[in-house]
């Protein structure tokens, strides 16, 4: 079976460009049912969905931000090309972690990002793309997406220098 090409995966899935985060995406899902502002620890100052999923493309010519979520997410990986997930811990530990099909070396087809823990993914060198799903618990919403700081990050994490040039700002 052939790979399909960037423009139908972006055509067929129906991806936009992410409006914050980069790369290209689309909601699939979103629980109707609802977790009232309260009722976790007080991270979230509206009701949220159980939970939301969602494709997600990278392509050479963008990334995944360096990002945080007041929510825990998990990572699916789905074809084409391994990328790099930087994952910066609130412990101050980190790890880069690799993403595809080839677990025979490795690679990881499913990763979960506990809230709270600065991620940034990138496409590896000479891939042409990479198809995510995403699914927030509970559900993604903009409100509680925060940017990193590139010179906030490299002071807490400088042996990860060079990944967090790359991923942000």
């Amino acid at each position: 079976m052939t790979q399909p090409t960037v423009k139908q995966v972006i055509e067929r899935l129906g991806l936009k460009p992410h409006p914050t985060e980069g790369g290209w995406f689309r909601e699939t899902y979103r629980s109707d049912d609802l977790l009232g502002a309260g009722s976790l620890d007080g991270r979230y100052g509206s009701p949220r969905s159980m939970s939301t999923c969602i494709y997600y493309l990278l392509t050479p010519e963008n990334r995944s931000e360096l990002h945080r979520l007041a929510s825990d997410e998990v990572y699916h990986f789905y074809l084409g090309d391994p990328v790099t997930m930087l994952l910066l811990f609130p412990d101050g530990a980190s790890d880069a972690i690799t993403l595809g099909q080839n677990i025979a070396e490795g690679e990881r087809v499913q990763l979960l990002v506990r809230e709270g823990t600065w991620q940034g993914t990138l496409l590896d060198g000479g891939g042409e793309y990479a198809l995510l799903g995403c699914t927030v618990a509970p559900g993604f919403e903009y409100a509680d997406y925060e940017s990193g700081r590139r010179a906030e990050l490299v002071e807490r994490w400088p042996e990860r220098r060079v990944l967090i040039e790359r991923l942000t700002e």
